[in-house]
């Protein structure tokens, strides 16, 4: 039976970024992941938004790791060559009964160490952004954009010159601990495998729970309920007429930041994501409904009034791992589960991990570091 230093469950950003940050003080690491190459789920359906950590409660993880997370990213993208745009962001009020929540946005900023926000009034906001109707707004000028699958392709590429391997088409089955860390059991393309290994980090996304649930002896009262919720984008045909992004003030409750204005590095305008919770029997399905357009239509017209319906084109869908129900009302954090917390020496269970995973990957994957005792 081979011995391994660590098995990463998950090839998405953050998996990926574990298995970089461990391959470094490992030559011995395994990265696993049910699908045909990395990233195939969450991690390449979304905005590919770089946050700037405005939103999250204070003291929060996701407040925390996306500050840190924002600022690592921007570093390692610049040191790797990986394509990034920080163009910028407008949360924007259509209404003046909104502006108040602009302000409550940005005294959470700034109570979660974001400090580089401008409040915007309507002239200033019409002169950035002449398409826009707005009453009021922040700018946010460290939020911007990652070619995400390309920053996916550099960390394997940097876990790999450190000696990891990646298998595809290859499933997590179950994991015993023992004394010299786990026996665990794969299923590698019609095929058993035994490895043991030294520390297991579960950072498989949608399936994360299903795969701690797998884990003997980890305690049922530790494995969360994960809510899937699905969200759609259409892209825009023809010219953007925004040069930023576009959020208007978010739902309540942080169930969505709603249907906002997106650019990719190529400069194509896409809108949303919504948010529709799934019913706990639901598929991966990523199919997105024509007649969602008139839902998105209306949405977008009310801080981008010339929207041409017949410009919107369905492009894609994502599902987010929530930990945060349908009913629930107050903000679910990410869950990042050590032997502090579960008892057993050499696992880390990433729980929840939606957005903002994919501007936080580096510093999460720092924090898993320090959940296994390494400096």
């Amino acid at each position: 039976m081979d011995k391994l230093d660590a098995i990463v469950i998950g090839a998405g950003v953050v998996g990926l970024a574990v298995a970089a940050s461990l391959s470094r003080r490992f030559g011995n690491v395994l990265i696993i992941d049910r699908a045909e190459t990395i990233g195939t789920g969450i991690s390449s359906r979304n905005s590919e938004v770089i946050h700037a950590g405005i939103y999250y409660p204070t003291g929060s993880l996701k407040a925390q790791f996306c500050v840190e997370g924002k600022q690592q990213l921007y570093a390692y993208c610049r040191r790797r060559g990986v394509a990034v745009n920080p163009l910028g962001k407008l949360i924007v009020a259509t209404q003046v009964e909104q502006e108040e929540q602009l302000d409550a946005l940005l005294a959470q900023a700034r109570a979660n160490g974001v400090d580089d926000l401008n409040p915007l009034g309507r002239r200033q906001l019409q002169a950035l952004e002449p398409a826009l109707k707005a009453s009021a707004g922040l700018l946010s000028p460290s939020t911007g954009i990652v070619d995400s699958h390309g920053l996916m392709l550099s960390l394997l590429a940097e876990a790999e010159e450190y000696g990891a391997i990646f298998c595809p088409h290859t499933e997590f089955i179950t994991a015993q601990a023992d004394a010299n860390g786990f026996r665990v059991e794969l299923m590698q393309q019609g095929e058993r495998v035994s490895l043991e290994t030294s520390y297991l980090i579960n950072c498989a996304g949608l399936f994360a729970t299903e795969v701690a649930t797998r884990i003997e002896g980890l305690a049922e009262s530790l494995v969360p309920q994960l809510y899937w919720c699905k969200g759609h984008y259409f892209a825009y045909q023809g010219k953007s007429p925004f040069s930023h992004l576009i959020y208007p003030v978010p739902e309540p409750g942080l169930k969505g930041l709603g249907i906002h204005a997106t650019l990719d590095l190529g400069g194509q305008l896409k809108f949303g994501p919504d948010t529709q919770y799934l019913t706990p029997d639901s598929q991966e399905d990523y199919r997105v409904p024509a007649a969602l357009r008139q839902r998105f239509y209306q949405a977008i017209a009310s801080y981008y009034p010339g929207i041409a319906i017949e410009r919107l084109q369905t492009a894609y869908a994502g599902i987010r791992p929530k930990l945060q129900g349908p009913d629930d009302t107050e903000v679910a954090d990410f869950i990042i589960q050590g032997e502090a917390q579960h008892g057993i020496p050499g696992l880390v269970n990433l729980l929840g991990i939606e957005s903002p995973g994919l501007t936080a990957s580096l510093a999460i994957a720092e924090q898993v570091s320090k959940q296994l005792g390494m400096p």
